[in-house]
């Protein structure tokens, strides 16, 4: 649907009014917009311009200088000799474009999956109607790659534990690289975890805690580093930019990354090898040094293509994604591993000199476990990680669907829309009132067609709730028999999920009530983590001789050892071996402290 803006310099007619840059209904003296709202008669839109014609005319003449038009009202743009018959015949062609704009603003409500940082809404249809989101098209869309069930016999051969059931139900489904860092386990013993956290309400909701849970599941398997960034920086950019009269504060996202920092303790994370820090805190040192670098990289084309931005995107949020990027880097991060990081002055003293990024942190993997809708910016990461004059490996990513707002498919809870989402801080009772008030429901119309025909889980909010929290496989499956068979109705699975719900944000709150300032502050020190990764990197496989690979036939020993030379190419395979799976241990496990990195 063409915008009437859009229309305007066809109609001569200009919009003064700034708020034409909106889809919506306005209030005010916009008569354009109360027409095409049927605020406005035709009638009452004939004399408006009649009107104004006369005031620019006696203005002109010098006349009646006081009732020049005001700036917020609409302007005609009639030429020199304009007469009232082409006014006529222009408002004539007014009251046509904007009558055929009305009869299309059925097709105009039609809008494509949208999803990005910034954006999540499925395809809305001709009549309105929003469609569940299609992680098809988003996997063909990002370039992504599905989760399949190798990688799942992968994951569990490797770490010699099961799949979690995010993974199992393919709620966490696709990925990039999962592969590598499966490998890079297996041969070397260990990598980074990363993951964060936009804080914009006070209490984490159900769908906030899905990628944390499961990197925490993550960092208990494999044993390795974690860090999590809580982005109350971009949180604050992004509110202004959406409504740049709002009066946050950035103190205000400050304050919220707090509470939520204590939530995401409480969800039990290993504190010897977890480190949170919010933006505001903590951008500094070795970490500015590659934001800085990295920021020299990327082109504001890459960042609007990548986030939908424009001229009007303020400069904070056009920049911000440079932090996230490097915040995947392990060499943002030296204290974590036990090596120096640049502070100026210390203990009110000048460091004698800058200390230098390492190039040992550099080449450390990373893993990061988030929502689908963060993919582009470690896209852009994975296109210019290389070019740093420290080349950081291609980030790996494991991606998750969003957890359903509770009026159905098509979007993800927001804290923003507290009747969409059931935060951590409910109640039993509000958790209660908001599924049978607001969960969207998979069943028929009436208990008796329900019982005919069955119901649908696919679509049902309890169900899907229920599949991302209830362990039980069996269980689960029973659950979603039952339902399309019409043994299971909707007040049943709702009664279900209300159980299981309670019992996941009660516990979670008797944990949450444990942490205090202190614990908070012990997860936010930087300091040397520890961890131990792959208990038993896998060694690699001594190299055939040269005679073997030449198809030539070596003479063996009677008691098996083989010849001289076939024992002196082994041993130093093995040595090869050896050295290779302990290089990055050593790297990350103890580094030696040089002042002066690499």
């Amino acid at each position: 649907m063409q915008h009437p803006r859009a229309t305007s310099h066809r109609i001569g007619v200009k919009a003064a009014d700034s708020r034409f840059d909106t889809n919506e209904p306005l209030e005010g003296d916009s008569f354009l917009y109360n027409f095409f709202w049927g605020r406005v008669t035709t009638l009452e839109l004939r004399e408006f311009f009649r009107e104004e014609h006369d005031k620019r005319v006696d203005y002109a003449k010098g006349s009646r200088p006081a009732l020049r038009p005001k700036a917020s009202s609409p302007a005609t743009t009639l030429e020199s000799g304009s007469n009232m018959a082409s006014l006529d015949e222009r408002i004539a062609e007014a009251e046509k474009v904007l009558a055929s704009l009305k009869d299309e603003k059925a097709i105009g409500q039609a809008k494509i999956q949208t999803i990005d940082p910034y954006n999540v809404q499925g395809e809305i249809d001709s009549e309105g109607n929003v469609k569940a989101i299609d992680y098809d098209r988003l996997i063909e869309q990002f370039g992504v790659q599905p989760l399949t069930e190798e990688h799942l016999k992968r994951f569990e051969k490797v770490t010699g534990k099961p799949a979690h059931r995010l993974m199992r139900r393919k709620l966490f489904f696709s990925h990039r690289d999962f592969d590598n860092i499966l490998n890079v386990y297996e041969k070397y013993g260990t990598f980074m975890l990363y993951t964060g956290r936009g804080p914009s309400s006070g209490s984490l909701h159900l769908g906030h805690t899905i990628p944390m849970l499961f990197t925490k599941e993550l960092q208990d398997i494999f044993d390795v580093p974690l860090v999590v960034m809580m982005t109350d920086d971009e949180k604050f950019l992004h509110t202004r930019n959406k409504n740049k009269s709002d009066k946050s504060e950035p103190e205000d996202f400050l304050e919220y990354a707090y509470g939520n920092i204590k939530d995401i303790i409480a969800l039990g994370f290993d504190m010897k090898k977890t480190f949170i820090y919010t933006d505001y805190e903590y951008l500094n040192g070795h970490f500015l040094l590659n934001t800085s670098e990295f920021e020299s990289l990327i082109t504001n084309n890459q960042v609007r293509g990548a986030f939908g931005f424009d001229g009007s995107t303020n400069v904070g949020l056009n920049s911000y994604g440079a932090r996230q990027c490097v915040a995947a880097f392990p060499s943002s991060y030296p204290e974590l591993f036990g090596k120096s990081d640049f502070r100026g002055f210390v203990g009110g003293q000048m460091q004698p000199k800058p200390l230098r990024r390492y190039k040992e942190l550099a080449k450390i993997p990373t893993l990061i476990p988030c929502a689908i809708d963060q993919e582009p910016y470690f896209r852009i990461l994975r296109e210019n990680c290389d070019r740093m004059k420290n080349k950081h490996p291609k980030t790996c990513l494991i991606l998750s669907k969003f957890l359903t707002a509770l009026q159905g498919p098509g979007g993800k809870m927001s804290a923003s829309n507290p009747n969409s989402a059931i935060f951590m801080s409910d109640t039993p009772s509000q958790i209660k009132n908001k599924i049978n008030k607001h969960a969207f429901s998979g069943g028929r119309e009436t208990i008796e067609e329900h019982r005919e025909k069955g119901g649908n889980p696919d679509v049902d909010v309890a169900f899907t709730y229920l599949s991302y929290f209830l362990e039980s496989d069996e269980e689960l499956q029973s659950l979603s028999d039952g339902y399309r068979k019409g043994e299971i109705t909707t007040g049943q699975m709702k009664a279900r999920c209300i159980s299981e719900l309670q019992k996941v944000v009660g516990d979670f709150q008797d944990r949450r009530s444990k942490i205090t300032d202190e614990v908070m502050a012990s997860y936010m020190t930087e300091r040397k983590l520890e961890f131990k990764g792959n208990p038993s990197p896998l060694e690699v496989k001594p190299v055939a001789s040269k005679e073997a690979v030449n198809g030539e036939a070596a003479a063996t020993r009677e008691d098996g050892r083989g010849t001289k030379g076939e024992r002196k190419a082994q041993k130093l395979a093995e040595k090869k071996a050896q050295k290779e799976a302990e290089k990055l241990a050593k790297d990350t496990q103890n580094p030696s402290v040089a002042e002066n990195g690499a």
